[in-house]
């Protein structure tokens, strides 16, 4: 009598090892996504350092007054600004003292919290809303 040994794995065990690869896979896709959010808003820290770099030149330029320099294509690339608020999913806004002679912007970035930098040359984050970023007094808290 001739008896034949079949080869090959039971439907139970590709079940069982399909799931443990789709376990695998969600923790694999959990921690790239915030990878991929860290990576973002570290993209928004530089764009905003070099775009207050060209604030900087465009109100030394203009005298002190820094009016219309966040737009400025001489001094700040509006490609930064693109970056931000389309290619890194954040929120830039520039805000002005009254008679020009000083700015804040910040950004929001995409882990909820703000950056911001402004014309005495603070650059810091800030977890809570916004509120030193105004009109009446434009410095970063």
């Amino acid at each position: 009598m001739n008896i034949k040994k079949q080869k090959g794995f039971t439907i139970i065990e590709l079940i069982v090892v399909i799931a443990i690869i789709a376990i695998l896979a969600s923790i694999v896709l959990v921690n790239v996504t915030q990878y991929i959010n860290k990576a973002k808003d570290a993209a928004i820290k530089s764009d905003m350092s070099n775009i207050a770099v060209g604030m900087g030149a465009c109100g030394a330029a203009a005298n002190g007054s820094f009016s219309g320099c966040d737009t400025n294509a001489s001094y700040v690339q509006q490609n930064l600004r693109n970056d931000i608020t389309s290619n890194q999913g954040g929120t830039f806004v520039p805000v002005y003292k009254a008679d020009n002679s000083a700015y804040c912007i910040y950004a929001k970035l995409n882990d909820g919290s703000y950056w911001c930098n402004d014309s005495t040359g603070i650059t810091k984050a800030e977890a809570s809303g916004w509120t030193a970023c105004t009109a009446g007094s434009p410095t970063c808290p």
